[in-house]
């Protein structure tokens, strides 16, 4: 019959030792920009393997104007795999809305952390049309506070075992101030492709009064 005394394994607290060597890394939340905030640093470079474009689910191939690109109100919606469902529910709104966004004066990019030859398949699939633009080193996503070694998004999203950026959406105008910016933080859907097409419509117009002045 065990007894009290020996149900248990007894440690000698003087026995455990400090590892002193362990790198300490201070928690520091995220706090992603918003609407109202800059972007100055916003870089994109002209390199191919960065880039991925698709028509009705063909890839094609063919220069990238970034001039053109940032000329205009500028969706950027950041997109990784590992969000699975939730994250591909994003890109099928947001091509669905993709000719409405062009129609009203703006352009769409997909910022992914990640080329996949799944995201191909899909891409047929659902004809999509996108633009995607791999930040795989995470600069851009960083730029925008949405991703970050200290508060890596697994503490907060059950069934996400990497550490990528946040299921984001925001329209930059040609001042790169942010117009709009979502964060679906409960991921219960309350992303509304209207709500940017709106938002592209009314930042293109008041570009476009702005360089009539």
């Amino acid at each position: 019959m065990l007894t009290t005394n020996n149900k248990y394994p007894f440690f000698d607290l003087s026995e455990i030792v400090a590892d002193t060597d362990l790198p300490f890394k201070p928690y520091q939340p995220l706090k992603p920009v918003k609407a109202g905030n800059y972007i100055p640093d916003l870089k994109l470079y002209n390199d191919y393997g960065r880039w991925q474009q698709f028509f009705n689910g063909a890839e094609t191939h063919g220069p990238v104007s970034l001039r053109h690109l940032f000329n205009k109100p500028l969706v950027i919606a950041f997109y990784s795999h590992h969000w699975r469902e939730q994250g591909f529910n994003l890109l099928k709104q947001l091509n669905n809305a993709h000719n409405e966004i062009k129609a009203s004066g703006g352009n769409l990019l997909i910022i992914s952390d990640e080329r996949t030859d799944e995201l191909g398949k899909k891409a047929w699939e659902h004809s999509l049309t996108l633009n995607f633009y791999y930040d795989e080193d995470k600069e851009i996503a960083r730029a925008f506070r949405i991703y970050s070694e200290s508060d890596p998004v697994w503490n907060r999203f059950s069934g996400i075992d990497e550490n990528v950026p946040l299921l984001a959406t925001y329209i930059i105008n040609p001042s790169k101030q942010i117009v709009y910016s979502h964060i679906d933080w409960d991921l219960l859907g309350t992303f509304s492709a209207g709500d940017i097409v709106s938002s592209v419509y009314e930042s293109s117009l008041i570009d476009h009064n702005r360089k009539s002045a």
